[in-house]
């Protein structure tokens, strides 16, 4: 099983950045799929997830600002990020949950600058 994200980098303030993950070894579209990010000194915590219906969910820090979404034809999750802050700085992982199996990525890097 693998998560590959991609996407990180170093953007300013007020600019965008897509994230994406890629799934490989799991059955894609029966997995919760979600973005988690960790900031450094700070507990890893949710950005938003979708669900295999594609039901979404966001954290009230990212609300307006971020949009999650599946292909499932290609076995990628995204996550567009919009008007960021220097406070959304920090490792963002991906992650794959079904029932009892839960997968992460290594995480990429998103750095914001003001």
């Amino acid at each position: 099983v693998q998560l590959v994200e991609s996407g990180g980098g170093l953007v300013q303030a007020g600019g965008s950045r897509r994230l994406s993950c890629v799934a490989s070894g799991i059955g894609f579209n029966i997995f919760d799929m979600g973005w988690y990010r960790q900031a450094p000194g700070k507990e890893r915590e949710l950005v938003a997830t979708i669900a295999s219906s594609s039901r979404t969910n966001y954290a009230d820090s990212v609300k307006g600002r971020v949009t999650i979404s599946r292909d499932n034809a290609k076995n990628t999750v995204y996550l567009q990020m919009n008007s960021l802050k220097p406070e959304d700085t920090a490792v963002h992982y991906c992650n794959g949950h079904f029932l009892k199996y839960d997968y992460w990525g290594q995480g990429t890097q998103v750095t914001v600058s003001s």
